[in-house]
């Protein structure tokens, strides 16, 4: 019973292990534009029966009501990414935009595939294109012209450059928006960017403004939805966990110590 206590806690420590891995990054990522927090989820391990549940117990069909039923411990089952929405950072930076409400920016990487994005943090390329901070183009905007002076981003995401001398603004097209049926289970690649997965359903390709998808917000930047005084009680609860686990594998060694020396 003593080993097996001692494997149990072991299982609970590694647990905790990942739980304050997975907290540290969240806390890490406290400034980062458009972070979505993550959540650990774990799950109790197969357990060893010494007397089934529901099985006779005598010739005369009496049943045995709890039965007997050991626990070998926990296993992480996923780590689970929390989509809620962040607040809405004024900068008034003109390339700047936020999404409140659902919706991804598309962005087109060096190989060619389309990777997702809540990060508006947009600069201006050297041909005038609109990338992100690598240089990564965003989809669905023309190049800006030399002589804009003034651009202008609608809550639909279409992009209208006023330029030097013209009247008329000139349209430069609108950000292409895509939401997905499972949020979590896209792929986070770093860089703020996601990748479509089997898990995540096919992308619902759009602009903002249309049924299920998000309204652009000019001159403000979504900021990451870690909640600081969440995350620092869930670091305590995780430690305080983890050292309980410990004193278990303690208590075991003794147990087993004690037995050892009995002569």
């Amino acid at each position: 019973m003593a080993v097996r206590s001692l494997y149990s806690a072991a299982t609970g420590m590694l647990a905790q292990q990942l739980n304050v891995e997975v907290i540290s990054n969240n806390i890490a990522n406290l400034t980062t534009t458009g972070f979505k927090r993550s959540r650990a989820e774990f799950a109790d391990l197969l357990y060893q029966e010494f007397r089934r549940v529901g099985s006779p117990s005598t010739n005369d069909n009496t049943i045995v009501p709890a039965g007997v039923q050991i626990g070998l411990g926990v296993k992480p089952v996923a780590v689970y990414r929390m989509h809620e929405q962040g607040n809405l950072l004024k900068t008034d930076n003109q390339l700047d935009v936020a999404v409140s409400g659902r919706g991804y920016f598309n962005i087109t990487l060096p190989n060619g595939e389309t990777a997702y994005t809540r990060n508006g943090a947009f600069q201006i390329s050297p041909d005038g294109e609109v990338v992100t901070v690598d240089g990564f183009l965003v989809q669905g905007l023309a190049a800006i012209p030399e002589d804009t002076v003034q651009i202008t981003v609608n809550q639909q995401g279409q992009m209208l450059a006023a330029r030097d001398g013209v009247i008329e603004p000139e349209d430069l097209g609108q950000y292409e928006m895509t939401t997905f049926i499972n949020d979590a289970g896209l792929q986070a690649i770093g860089d703020n960017l996601l990748l479509e997965t089997p898990a995540s359903g096919d992308p619902v390709n759009g602009f903002a403004g249309d049924v299920g998808f998000g309204q652009i917000v000019q001159g403000f930047l979504e900021t990451s939805n870690v909640n600081a005084v969440t995350e620092i009680t869930s670091l305590i609860t995780a430690q305080r966990t983890y050292e309980m686990n410990s004193q278990v594998v303690q208590a075991s060694d003794e147990m087993l110590r004690t037995v050892s020396n009995i002569r």
